[in-house]
This record gives C-alpha cells, sequence and structure tokens, in this order.
C-alpha cells in the first residue's frame, strides 16, 4: 500500500476551515446524528489509547456509552511521545493491544497507515465534517482543531507579544516556557512546521533558543506555569488558556501574525482490533454531533459547522493557519524533533 500522495485536505485547511462557521452540511441535523441512533451492539470492550487529558477521556468515555453502554472502553492515557513508543514496542512483540488510537498528529497517522497498521474505515457523518480533517484514503479522521499560540500572564506582560518573531527579543530571555516535542505530539509536529516555515526555519528557531526557554513536559504544565507566573509567556495550544481564563487565572492568548500551526487529535482503528465494530461506533460517535458538542464543551474547535464554537474563541476565518504539506512535515518531523533537542538542550 502507497502512502507517497500528498494530503492536499489538510495542506487546503486555510480555506476549507472556513466553511465551520459558516454553512451546516445537508447531511445531517445537530441535534441527530447516525453515531446518537445507532442500534445496540454486542456487548464488548475496547481499548483506547489516547493522548486526551484523563478528565477530558472519561468524559468523552461516559458520553459515548450514554449511546452504547453495552461497549466497555478501558483507557490508557499518555503523551503522543510515550503512546508512539508502547505501539512501536507491541509492533515488535506481534500484536498491538489497543483497538483505537486517538492522538495528536496526522504525521503519525500517516506513519501507521504506511505500515500497514491501521483499518480503513470512513465514519458515518463524514459528510458533515470540514475535509480537511478527513483522510482521503479513509485511515483516519481528525476530531478536533487545536491551534499552538503565545500564552501570556496579564498580571506580568503589559503588552502581549504578537508574533513568533518576538519571542525571540531580549525582552523574553529567562521569561519563556514551551512543551518538550519527545512527549508531546503537538510539539513534533511544531517544530517540523516552524523548520519549514520561510519566514521561521531553524533561524528563527536558533534565536528562541537563545532565549533559554523552560522545557516542560506537555502543555498542560506550560499553561499552569503561565498562569501561576512561574514563566511569563509560553507556547502551548489554546484551548488550554480558554480554560484558565473561565476558571479566572490572569492569562490570554495571542495568536501570532505569521500564523499558527494546528493539529486535528485524529482517531483511528489499528488493523489487530478484534473489536471492529464497536471500535467503529465509537469513531462514529466521536465526530458526530453530540461528539462535536461534547468537543465544544471541553473549550475545543470542532470539525463540523452544526455545533457552536466555545466561548471566548475567535472565528476560525480570523485566524492565520500554517498549513504546510503533510508529507513533507511527516518525512521531516523526527529531524525537526532531533534539531529542537539540540538547541534546547
Amino acid at each position: 500500500m502507497s502512502r507517497s500522495r500528498l494530503t492536499t485536505a489538510v495542506a487546503a485547511f486555510g480555506i476549507a476551515v472556513i466553511t465551520l462557521t459558516g454553512c451546516a452540511p445537508a447531511s445531517s441535523e445537530a441535534g441527530e446524528s447516525p453515531a446518537e441512533t445507532a442500534d445496540a451492539l454486542e456487548p464488548t470492550t475496547i481499548t483506547l489509547y489516547t493522548s486526551e487529558p484523563q478528565e477530558k477521556a472519561d468524559e468523552l468515555v461516559a458520553a459515548f456509552n450514554e449511546v452504547h453502554p453495552e461497549v466497555t472502553v478501558e483507557v490508557f492515557r499518555a503523551g503522543t511521545g510515550d503512546l508512539t513508543t508502547r505501539v512501536a514496542t507491541e509492533q515488535k512483540t506481534g500484536k498491538i493491544q489497543a483497538d483505537v488510537f486517538l492522538a495528536a498528529d496526522a504525521p503519525t497517522f500517516e506513519n501507521y497507515a504506511a505500515d500497514d497498521l491501521l483499518r480503513e474505515y470512513t465514519p458515518a457523518d463524514v459528510d458533515a465534517l470540514d475535509p480537511a480533517v478527513v483522510d482521503p484514503e479513509g485511515f483516519y479522521v481528525g476530531t478536533r482543531i487545536i491551534p499552538t499560540v503565545i500564552a501570556y500572564n496579564t498580571d506580568m506582560v503589559e503588552k502581549a507579544p504578537e508574533s513568533w518573531a518576538d519571542l525571540t527579543d531580549a525582552e523574553y530571555a529567562d521569561r519563556l516556557v514551551m512543551p518538550n516535542p519527545d512527549v508531546s505530539g503537538a510539539a513534533a509536529y511544531n517544530a517540523a512546521v516552524w523548520l519549514d516555515e520561510d519566514q521561521l526555519g531553524e533561524e528563527w528557531l536558533t534565536a528562541l533558543a537563545a532565549n533559554r526557554p523552560v522545557i516542560a513536559d506537555s502543555n498542560g504544565p506550560v499553561s499552569q506555569a503561565v498562569a501561576t507566573g512561574t514563566q511569563p509567556v509560553g507556547i502551548v495550544v489554546d484551548y488550554l488558556v480558554r480554560e484558565l481564563a473561565e476558571q479566572g487565572s490572569p492569562i490570554a492568548v495571542s495568536y501570532p501574525s505569521e500564523g499558527v500551526p494546528f493539529v486535528s487529535q485524529p482517531v483511528g482503528i489499528f488493523a489487530d482490533s478484534e473489536n471492529v465494530e464497536a471500535s467503529e461506533a465509537f469513531v462514529d460517535f466521536l465526530v458526530s454531533a453530540a461528539g462535536q458538542k461534547l468537543a465544544v464543551e471541553q473549550s475545543y474547535l470542532p470539525v463540523r459547522s452544526d455545533v457552536g464554537t466555545p466561548e471566548g474563541a475567535p472565528e476560525l476565518d480570523d485566524i492565520a493557519i500554517l498549513a504546510p504539506d503533510l508529507e513533507t512535515i511527516r518525512s521531516t518531523q523526527a529531524g525537526a524533533v532531533e534539531t529542537f533537542r539540540e538547541l534546547f538542550q
């Protein structure tokens, strides 16, 4: 099976994503979708590997069980880097133990598809989704839009940085925090996108490293460091900033003028799965109206246009998006992470 084709749907995100806030699809109503009206399945158990925060993963499973109480979902939660290591280890021993994989970045799923690790499946409500998050060959589908942005502590920063270039200024030396691409799939993806971007590239990443940012394990500790003022400015996914601001923390978000990288938290079914029907039902639910309404309630930007957007989130067509060629990012991501290690060690 060849995966040499370019994923043009993802590259077209900057155009296609506008439809999320524009027109509603004709394929389903917001109040009812195939996943919400599905027939009962045979009682079974599926295993989910995910990088979702544990609380959100628990909420997701609980909502799915309102539709399919006969399916037990066992969750193994870890950062994307740890998950991919676990999958690689299991692959060597002969069988991947998970049925469903829900994690940060599309290049990981491209690699899995190239290695014949994923089962082809097109969700029941696929026509309701933005085509930018749907793998044309049907091995995975995005479940939410997660941009990486600049966060800042409003008690400590008078003028918000407006661009990625601003973060290389001397005034931000020893005042930055960002996630580790060895742990965070989104951070690994971002490293490759930044290095691929003409207006940023290795020169910008080298200048950023010269400001000696603290490297946290993942996005959660980054957002907490900014909210508490341990580090006044951070590079982090936007939904965490909204959540902390809603809780009263002095934190706000800036969308850099050069554009923001994003991940779509794809989901796919492993080819080794022996619980295919239940796994497909779980995927259907994730992108159904009910599943996407839950995503919005969890502060994520949705992948369909009929469920609204989180309070305080900008309109998607007001955000400059960095949408590189996915095949390029896939082939360069490992090298980008190594470059990051060398610069930030």
